[in-house]
């Protein structure tokens, strides 16, 4: 592709800031009425929710400006991390709502799964870069698959199946811009589809929400509320909407305004034209960040760029189908606008490394190995000195090339 770089950076930046900006709106408007009729401070959410985009926009910019090259080394550390976090929640992590997902320290939160997606990604495109793309399946346990199964388990143990579904949805973006064989992904997928089918059966919130989906006004007031509220809040918005904050349903219709199912309230207050620009900004990221994987000439930064363009705008569809009735409910929150602040600081983080590989990615770093046997780790692969780099080989310098010979054809 031509360019370089430097107009997809500004683009996917000027999106995603866009975004964050109209989340504020969005988090402020499906909370005040609520947090004002419960004698609380209309502003509280907007206050928190400002507070981790700005510790995210920090992150963002010094990502940025980060050699993403330099992640390669802390890739294993941050990814023993997560794990030991994912497994820490299940047990120090308090119970909220029936789920173990997230450390509470004062008024702040931070979600352990949150981090795992982005460790994971790190992580598969360092080990990726290195190696040869798996051709069998045993190639692929070991030990990616491996470490895919662990995390989901721990993520569905705690109970969070949106963030597995993504997590998958990543890996398998990854690995085939690897150049895993599509039937041996074909394979893993109906494994991996396999083993989610029976963590919904086994789980009766789990198997509740997939009927409710199938018809979810056969129970309207119990496990379609949630469905059906969504739609109703959707389709009453029309085209330009009923106004910003004029929505009735986030007051005591629609559970969880403000997180996973705030695209419903930008579809009352802001109608066709609010949720287009949803929409089509997500879209607009997604074909941004995949030109950068595209054009990225190195293989960390391409795989790295594909899982992270990946693992947002992959959340982003699944919480969009979901508000619009066309998937079942996962609880995965909308990417950038949502209320969340382990979400939003963590993916404005991965959007700066992205915004890095977009004018960094033609920077290829070689590595060969001493053969003098004394020091076998990888070096910077460059001359010894500008004098022998510039200098012209003579002919001596260099082995013999036999000529190729001419055969004459006799008849």
């Amino acid at each position: 592709m031509k360019g370089d770089g430097h107009a997809d950076q500004r683009l996917v930046a000027f999106v995603t800031l866009g975004l964050v900006a109209f989340g504020l709106v969005m988090v402020y408007s499906a909370t005040s009425a609520s947090a004002a009729l419960g004698n609380g401070d209309p502003m509280s959410y907007l206050k928190r929710q400002a507070v981790y985009a700005f510790i995210g926009l920090v992150l963002m910019t010094v990502a940025s400006r980060f050699d993403y090259h330099r992640l390669r080394y802390v890739a294993p550390a941050l990814l023993l991390a997560a794990l030991a976090l994912c497994a820490a929640v299940l047990v120090l992590g308090p119970a909220i709502n029936g789920a173990r997902r997230w450390f509470v320290i004062g008024p702040a939160s931070f979600q352990p799964s949150e981090l795992a997606t982005l460790a994971l990604c790190l992580f598969a495109a360092v080990y990726l870069a290195r190696r040869r793309a798996p051709r069998t399946f045993g190639e692929l346990l070991k030990p990616l698959g491996l470490l895919t199964l662990i995390f989901c388990g721990l993520i569905v143990v705690e109970p969070d199946l949106g963030t597995t579904i993504t997590l998958c949805g990543m890996m398998l973006a990854i690995l085939l811009v690897a150049g895993v064989p599509i039937r041996l992904l074909a394979a893993a997928s109906v494994l991996a589809l396999g083993m989610g089918l029976l963590a919904i059966w086994f789980e009766p919130y789990r198997r509740a929400r997939v009927f409710s989906f199938l018809d979810p006004w056969s129970d309207a007031q119990g496990a379609g509320f949630q469905i059906v509220q969504a739609t109703i809040g959707i389709g009453s918005g029309g085209v330009t909407g009923a106004g910003l904050g004029e929505g009735v349903g986030k007051i005591s219709y629609l559970p969880e305004a403000h997180t996973d199912m705030i695209f419903a309230v930008i579809g009352e207050e802001l109608g066709l034209i609010g949720a287009a620009f949803v929409i089509g900004a997500f879209a607009v990221l997604a074909v941004a960040g995949f030109r950068i994987a595209m054009r990225c000439k190195d293989p960390f930064g391409k795989l790295l760029a594909t899982g992270i363009t990946a693992l947002v705008c992959g959340q982003a569809a699944i919480n969009l189908a979901a508000a619009l009735g066309i998937a079942p409910l996962t609880g995965i929150p909308l990417p950038f606008v949502s209320y969340g602040g382990s979400s939003l600081v963590v993916l404005l983080a991965a959007m700066g490394i992205l915004l890095n590989i977009a004018v960094n990615g033609r920077v290829v770093r070689a590595s060969v190995s001493d053969r003098g046997g004394r020091d076998r780790r990888a070096r910077s692969s460059r001359p010894r000195s500008r004098r022998s780099a510039a200098r012209t080989r003579r002919d001596g310098d260099v082995r013999r090339v036999a000529r190729p010979r001419r055969v004459a054809a006799r008849s």
